[in-house]
């Protein structure tokens, strides 16, 4: 009878016996697989990156009227009768207010007035955000103008939409994605900060609108709407358009929650 040996691989010898080789080269080329099908998977399983920017490093300086209500925005030129609505954000998890402070003391009332600002943009379904990071950095504007040129703003309809109440800093580009349960609490935070409160809604064509929301008479909307915030809701009120803008007038009592997931800020997107 013949007996077998087994091999025995020794690390500073060249030469390597054929069983060895065959067993390292099945097992690089098995791994290589997995690993390509491991990469598969993980790719076909990530959400859909949103057509949204976050101009983090860049610095932007714009000018332009600014607008207290609804919200703080900078109304922008583009073209000869043509205007951006900018909503203007502070740091973090604040609103502009604070950014505009200093203005304020030299008037007494700084809407309608021609300011510029330097801050970062973010771009999100045709809509511009501007954030401000150091009150240093908004200024009276260089110019002789001294018009008010108010927000265009037009009743269009009372309707009731189905949607979710979002931050509009994270959720139009700031965090990429901006869903999950994790960042509805960070919209919370957002929204008691005096980021403006946004309804998102779509339509069966997965076309999405968005509404700044504020109470009937036009005043601005943070705390009190909190526990509405990330829950998909019926929400009802007067619609208005400011620009390239929709405000929603509402009366916080009359949004019905609905016994459903979010489909923004659930655990699994």
């Amino acid at each position: 009878m013949k007996e077998t040996e087994d091999e025995f691989f020794v690390g500073y010898v060249d030469h390597v016996s054929p069983k060895t080789r065959l067993a390292l080269k099945r097992f690089v080329v098995l791994g290589v697989l997995f690993l390509i099908a491991l990469a598969a998977v993980f790719a076909l399983t990530q959400n859909e990156n949103k057509n949204s920017s976050f101009e983090l490093t860049n610095a932007t300086l714009i000018t332009g009227v600014y607008h207290e209500s609804p919200y703080p925005m900078l109304q922008v030129k583009i073209a000869p009768g043509s205007y951006k609505n900018i909503v203007l954000l502070g740091f973090g998890k604040k609103g502009a207010n604070p950014y505009l402070d200093q203005l304020r003391n030299e008037e007494a009332i700084l809407s309608g007035k021609h300011i510029s600002i330097e801050g970062n943009l973010i771009y999100y379904n045709g809509k511009t955000l501007l954030q401000i990071t150091d009150e240093d950095k908004v200024t009276w504007a260089d110019t002789n103008s001294k018009d008010s040129s108010p927000l265009p703003e037009a009743m269009i309809q009372e309707k009731e939409f189905k949607g979710e109440i979002i931050d509009p800093k994270c959720y139009f580009g700031v965090m990429k994605p901006g869903y999950g349960k994790i960042h509805r609490s960070c919209a919370v935070l957002c929204i008691s900060g005096g980021i403006p409160p946004v309804l998102v809604t779509t339509d069966a064509n997965n076309n999405s609108k968005y509404y700044l929301l504020t109470d009937k008479k036009g005043n601005q909307l943070h705390k009190q709407i909190l526990a509405y915030v990330g829950k998909p809701s019926l929400v009802k009120g007067d619609v208005y358009k400011l620009g390239d803008w929709l405000q929603l007038r509402i009366n916080i009592d009359d949004i019905k929650m609905l016994d459903e997931p979010s489909t923004i800020y659930a655990l699994t997107p």
